[in-house]
């Protein structure tokens, strides 16, 4: 659950406003939209195109990289059959005028399919190898509720762009595709990850993918720095988003 206590300090403009903010606030959604859109359907340019040149993006499975090296490793990760889609749920953007900086939150599902042997960790009371492929493999998903946050500036020729995504990971769970069977990950095997991605993390993990466990959730500290680097973007200054330690503060 997420904490009762409001995780911002002051207010940026995000509903109504003038004309020129609701068309900045609407360009910078257009930015947080390309993510599910382009990415998922493999539009590598449509995709760049929503990034600042320099911009950096972290997941679990990837940590901080640079977004041509990002998409990089997505096109090898694609041709190896991995297979991560994007429910956009809904996004708004807070924006400051005068700093041309704005954030944007998109709220989202993260759903990664996997398919995995029948006995690594297979159980199902009732119908423990219904969804066998025949080829000794269990197919399931892994379904991430998140908050992907948009760091974007607009630049010299009047264009919003994306300087960095970092995401919230709030809850997961494992989703049986047939509705019946699917791996169980013990708690010894979730217990290295956050609350909010240990399902996600352990079975990217199962695959060889080495999983950044410093991102925010509601659970951590992290998810109140986050709230401090927003408002630090906002303001015009450093966001923030890098260096940081295995511990934050807490509300602020």
């Amino acid at each position: 659950m997420t904490s009762p206590t409001e995780p911002h300090s002051k207010t940026f403009s995000h509903i109504n406003g003038s004309q020129s903010e609701l068309l900045d606030r609407l360009a910078v959604a257009e930015l947080c939209k390309g993510w599910p859109v382009y990415r998922d359907a493999s539009e590598w340019m449509n995709f760049r195109s929503i990034f600042a040149e320099k911009a950096t993006v972290w997941t679990t499975w990837s940590g901080p990289l640079a977004i041509d090296d990002f998409i990089k490793v997505s096109k090898e990760g694609k041709a190896k059959g991995a297979f991560i889609m994007h429910r956009e749920c809904g996004t708004l953007v807070e924006l400051n005028s005068d700093a041309t900086r704005a954030v944007g939150k998109m709220k989202a599902t993260i759903t990664q399919r996997f398919s995995m042997p029948a006995q690594q960790g297979m159980h199902h009371p009732l119908s423990p190898a219904s969804n066998d492929d025949g080829k000794g493999e269990v197919e399931f998903d892994i379904d991430c509720d998140c908050r992907f946050i948009f760091f974007c500036a607009k630049d010299d020729a009047g264009a919003w762009k994306t300087h960095y995504v970092k995401l919230d990971y709030d809850k997961d769970k494992v989703v049986p595709a047939d509705g019946k069977s699917a791996p169980v990950f013990s708690a010894d095997e979730t217990k290295s990850y956050p609350e909010g991605y240990k399902y996600l993390g352990a079975a990217q993990a199962r695959l060889g993918y080495e999983i950044d466990v410093l991102l925010p959730t509601p659970r951590n500290g992290f998810w109140w720095k986050m709230y401090q680097c927003m408002e630090q973007w906002l303001d015009g200054q450093d966001a923030g988003l890098f260096g940081w330690e295995s511990s934050a503060k807490g509300p602020m």
